[in-house]
């Protein structure tokens, strides 16, 4: 039997986590919970969209669940992997478990690291301390415009970023820095290299939308791979063309915020027929999650669910969309780290004639077990399936 030319959209609103997880005092994250911990900070979100999905259910709100909408499935998703950062998480929703987490750098870039940058590239650096990017910015920045030395500095992630205002090193220089320095620092495993453009003066430095993350490449074989070898199309929003280095990646298209994210997604309903619509909704992370904001993350919150409402509107009766979290950003949470979190699996067909509690899942790599089933594709790696739960066959005609 011949495909039918199925879609699938898989939206990661990155940094929303639903409690801590299992291991999550390991981490220091035994009472995390982003969205709950927002909600009460905030006095209450309104959410009717997600509501209508089963997140009222996943919050501990039985009442909810007589809500959830037909062709609507929920559960919890348990991270597999170690580690609580960005690109783990949706490598092991892509089916790659990974067996030790990237390395961080509380104390600061190793010297012996710094040294071997500077040595390769020829190039004088500030910083090399932990630091939010705002912050360095209104410590170095001045420095750096009258040395002419780029700012590197590090997070609570396992990220190397570089900062330079465009006057001194252009976008596009910058860029072939932070890609030489990705290479240089390969045997580190340093998860990713961001290029951190600015413009302005002192006091009043921005950055500019040209961040650029330079990712470590996947070191196996991930279920876009898989897409790609079947000839099933990939269209990714934001930066998951980065996160996966452009491996299995047929159209990336780039956004500056959650808002841009949802108008890119709505355009592909009209443009992108037949494959996977694979997005990161960064602003509940980057924005508001790491800068311990819970207003702010309750907004994104409410205006990601308004988004979310026309886009289901869009969805053909044989469309799937999967929402499924990376990790958890608790914006009330002491520090500015990731937090160590479940994280909400929501599912909506056309198509489906009911719906359920999928239960809680051990893997995120669940998603591409689902979705290799769902697109046809045969899938070794780890995770197992759900679509049999909704009640709808895989598009075969």
């Amino acid at each position: 039997m011949k495909p039918l030319r199925a879609r699938a959209v898989l939206l990661v609103p990155d940094g929303v986590g639903i409690g801590a997880a299992p291991d999550a005092a390991l981490y220091g994250d035994q009472d995390a919970h982003s969205v709950l911990h927002c909600a009460e900070a905030v006095g209450g979100l309104t959410l009717p969209v997600l509501e209508s999905l089963g997140l009222s259910a996943l919050l501990g709100q039985p009442k909810g669940t007589a809500r959830v909408r037909r062709g609507a499935f929920y559960g919890k998703m348990h991270p597999s992997s170690p580690g609580k950062d960005t690109i783990t998480g949706h490598w092991e929703m892509m089916g790659l478990v990974l067996d030790r987490p990237f390395p961080t750098f509380p104390q600061g870039i190793p010297s012996e690291l710094l040294e071997e940058i500077r040595r390769k590239t020829g190039q004088e650096f500030l910083g090399g301390y932990p630091s939010s990017g705002t912050a360095i910015l209104d410590a170095l920045g001045e420095t750096h415009l009258r040395t002419g030395k780029p700012i590197v500095y590090t997070s609570a992630d396992s990220v190397l970023q570089i900062a330079a205002h465009v006057d001194i090193l252009p976008v596009e220089a910058l860029h072939a820095l932070c890609s030489q320095v990705r290479a240089i620092s390969a045997p580190w495993r340093i998860a990713r290299v961001i290029a951190r453009p600015f413009v302005g003066s002192p006091g009043a430095f921005r950055r500019t939308k040209d961040r650029k993350d330079f990712s470590l490449p996947p070191p196996e074989r991930t279920f876009l791979d898989d897409l790609a070898s079947a000839a099933i199309p990939v269209a990714s929003v934001g930066k998951i063309c980065d996160i996966f280095s452009g491996r299995g990646i047929s159209l990336s298209l780039p956004a500056e915020n959650n808002r841009e994210v949802c108008g890119r997604i709505l355009e592909l309903m009209d443009s992108f027929p037949y494959g996977l619509v694979f997005a990161n909704l960064n602003d509940f992370d980057t924005l508001y999650g790491h800068r311990r904001d819970p207003r702010g993350y309750g907004a994104a919150l409410e205006e990601f669910d308004d988004s979310l409402a026309r886009l289901l509107g869009r969805l053909r009766d044989r469309d799937f969309l999967l929402l499924c979290s990376d990790h958890g950003c608790d914006p009330t949470y002491p520090g500015t780290d990731h937090t160590r979190e479940s994280v909400p699996l929501i599912v909506y067909s056309p198509s489906a004639p009911g719906s359920s509690c999928l239960g809680v899942r051990q893997t995120l790599a669940d998603v591409a077990a689902t979705l290799a089933e769902f697109f046809s594709v045969p899938w070794k790696g780890a995770g197992t399936s759900f679509l049999s739960d909704l009640g709808i066959p895989a598009p075969c005609g």
